[in-house]
């Protein structure tokens, strides 16, 4: 029997704030445990929580780019549990009136395009993070009150797969509306995952497990995996499936059962009495909208269109919002966009790989780079030269067309000058010449290098080329 899998998501999102949601403490990551606290986010009794206008920001602003429904009315309520990582012995989160309804995010597999719906976002406050050691466990409550956005999909993927392009999706619209730092090392970016299957042809969902606290993308599609592998096999010999709540382990590749999990928890939701609600002018929705940036798949789009990339070319640049920003500043400044899209993606994006930085550190500005481009088409310089140009500018900055006159390292396009190169490399390599002319064409690549090396790089290649192929013609 065929089965079907439905997936739903769960994305638990921290939000880009310099303080925690209800308190002024920082939301720093990486200071030493139990640094960035205070009575609020410690749970102290008597205290009150003031809320984070900037993580209310962030939150609308997501649900806008989704384009979700804002609404004018929402409150905090408590969620209560008890736990070490929840000093106050509840959370404050939002329940039936959250921020953000609906929307939709879009994604790509296997070349096809489909929309994965949004059920909701809402604003919550961080728990601590539990620490355990080889005979004690402590809590770090640094991490306590941060403002957390949850996103919650509807059950709408199929396959790891779309789960996986759905993530990746989602980080880049996050990542350009700049509402995160979506650093999964840093545990900014956390998700539950809801996985079920049914016998095709049945359009009831069958029984669904939940996998907790997955922090990669990676954990998310091989935990899946391995789920709907698991389930395929229990189904096909005869067992049922347990409502439960599973953990992936990355060490064994597979998942083994926390807790059998009840069809609704008793959190005994309620109003948050220390909170006023939420209440949002259309004006004030409409001034956020309006300082939205272009959405990832429209950019790409865009960059087809408007400066004739190939698709592959204006994926590869605007899956990083600063890289995509500094090649439309550079395309902008020069005729040949092409150029700039193969310099940016060979040698800005390996020399920033092997120096592991961010291309806003790099020291070569777009116009620089426009200029260099510039100077190749003009044949002022040739590309060997080029190459080398970029790597000095990538280091420390500067102008092209000075370092081009101060270094003398304009392009030797007089053809006298390249004849006489060319006549020494015949003369000096008979041997590579009689190959040549017993019908080895590629010798005539290794003659173009020692032209080239003669000249010490500045010759023009294809004239060398010209040349070469006429004094060698029998």
């Amino acid at each position: 029997m065929k089965y079907l899998t439905t997936i739903g998501l769960e994305v638990h999102v921290q939000l880009k704030t310099h303080s925690k949601m209800f308190c002024s403490c920082s939301a720093a990551y990486g200071a030493p445990p139990n640094t960035h606290v205070c009575p609020v986010c410690l749970g102290y009794p008597g205290v009150l929580p003031v809320m984070n206008e900037e993580a209310i920001r962030l939150t609308v602003l997501t649900g806008l780019m989704i384009g979700s429904r804002i609404s004018d009315y929402s409150k905090f309520d408590r969620k209560s549990y008890f736990y070490p990582d929840m000093p106050k012995n509840y959370q404050i989160s939002q329940y039936d009136k959250p921020l953000c309804i609906g929307g939709t995010v879009r994604i790509e597999v296997g070349g096809h395009t489909r929309d994965i719906e949004i059920t909701r976002i809402h604003l919550e406050e961080d728990v601590a993070k539990n620490m355990h050691f080889l005979s004690t466990s402590g809590v770090d409550f640094n991490r306590a009150g941060v403002p957390l956005m949850e996103i919650v999909s509807e059950p709408d993927m199929t396959s790891p797969e779309e789960a996986l392009a759905f993530l990746l999706a989602l980080k880049q619209i996050l990542l350009y509306a700049g509402v995160s730092e979506c650093n999964l090392e840093e545990g900014n970016v956390r998700c539950d995952v809801n996985a079920s299957l049914r016998p095709e042809g049945q359009k009831e969902l069958g029984t669904k497990t939940e996998i907790k606290n997955l922090n990669t993308f990676k954990g998310v599609y091989h935990a899946l995996q391995q789920e709907v592998a698991r389930q395929t096999e229990t189904l096909q010999s005869g067992g049922t499936i347990q409502q439960e709540t599973r953990r992936w382990d990355v060490d064994t590749g597979a998942t083994y059962t926390m807790r059998s999990k009840e069809d609704a928890h008793d959190y005994r939701y309620f109003p948050e009495p220390d909170l006023m609600p939420i209440v949002l002018s259309r004006e004030q929705v409409e001034t956020w909208r309006a300082g939205l940036p272009e959405l990832p798949r429209n950019r790409r789009e865009r960059f087809v269109a408007q400066y004739g990339l190939p698709e592959y070319d204006a994926g590869v640049l605007v899956a990083d919002k600063a890289i995509a920003d500094y090649f439309e500043e550079a395309a902008r400044l020069t005729s040949n966009a092409k150029a700039v899209s193969n310099w940016v993606m060979t040698e800005m994006l390996r020399l920033l790989t092997e120096r592991e930085m961010d291309i806003r550190s790099a020291r070569i500005e777009p116009k620089a780079l426009a200029e260099l481009i510039k100077l190749v088409d003009k044949k002022v310089i040739n590309s060997p030269t080029a190459k080398e140009l970029f790597a000095v500018l990538f280091e420390k900055g500067g102008d092209p067309a000075a370092l081009v006159a101060q270094q003398g390292l304009g392009q030797v396009s007089d053809a006298g000058a390249i004849e006489a190169f060319v006549d020494q490399a015949i003369a000096a390599n008979a041997k590579v010449v009689a190959d040549y002319r017993s019908g080895k064409k590629a010798a005539a690549q290794f003659l173009v290098g020692q032209v080239m090396r003669l000249s010490k790089g500045k010759a023009d290649p294809q004239q060398v080329t010209a040349i070469l192929e006429r004094k060698l013609a029998p």
